[in-house]
């Protein structure tokens, strides 16, 4: 169990969020607020020199005097620098919007908070931060849920990015199958249930109907997309006499590849 404090960095340029930090933490003995800046420039050399546990990382920096006015920057060198320990990010926003979401989750970012919602604090955003240690007793079944929810939307997202690399699209009856099957495989790795009989069970479709389904996708992607995008981007191996890899295949490359990712 973890006793002392953790450690929080707040990144953020609206000074009315910032007092709202400061009080919030002022008030609390189960965090400790390191460092508050408006600048990324600044914060990366807090984040080397303070060590913090947490790091509330404001999108939009547009006040800032130092520094880039959103914090896409700070995170591709956050990930550059060679830290001995890894800070858990949690990213707040009035920006809405699913692409951006998925660019945050794939450089690292643990949580995402849009401030618009009615349930926002900062309250909320440092309570998440707790719950995220690893050691972090009591949960109520309700936080679970959450953090259960939060998890498998981020393997969601890695998963839709990938597939449309490729070329299969979300609209073709393949991509629900080979997406799902993909997820149950990173959910429940100690399974011994075969992801076809999963999928058999779940669209209360045929073995041959989810196979075909799948085999279409992958025939699409492999016809009209360019090869050096395939090549980049599905790097196994594939059976020259096939020239397409197998539904099996593809679906056991993704799960290896996307739990690398998160």
């Amino acid at each position: 169990m973890d006793t002392k404090p953790m450690k929080i960095l707040v990144i953020e340029d609206d000074i009315s969020d910032c007092k709202d930090f400061i009080n919030c933490i002022k008030k609390r003995k189960d965090i400790e607020l390191v460092g508050i800046t408006d600048s990324d420039i600044e914060a990366l050399r807090m984040v080397k020199v303070k060590h913090p546990e947490g790091i509330v990382l404001d999108l939009e920096l547009n006040n800032s005097l130092e520094g880039n006015i959103d914090s896409f920057e700070f995170l591709s060198k956050l990930k550059k620098t060679n830290l001995n320990f890894e800070p858990i990010i949690i990213v707040t926003t009035h920006v809405k919007s699913k692409r951006t979401y998925e660019i945050l989750h794939r450089e690292g970012v643990d949580l995402i908070l849009y401030k618009e919602q009615s349930t926002y604090s900062c309250d909320l955003v440092l309570n998440r931060f707790i719950s995220f240690r690893k050691n972090e007793p009591n949960k109520t079944i309700k936080e679970l849920q959450e953090e259960k929810k939060e998890i498998e939307e981020r393997i969601s997202c890695y998963i839709s990015k990938e597939l449309e690399l490729i070329g299969i699209p979300s609209k073709m009856v393949g991509w629900d199958y080979i997406h799902d099957g993909i997820l149950q495989l990173i959910k429940d790795e100690k399974s011994e249930e075969n992801v076809f009989e999963f999928l058999k069970f779940k669209y209360k479709k045929s073995n041959k109907t989810i196979t075909n389904g799948i085999t279409n996708a992958i025939t699409h992607a492999w016809k009209q997309s360019p090869i050096e995008d395939l090549l980049e981007n599905y790097t196994a191996r594939i059976n020259p006499e096939r020239g397409v890899p197998t539904p099996t295949e593809l679906i056991y490359y993704y799960r290896d590849k996307v739990k690398e990712m998160i």
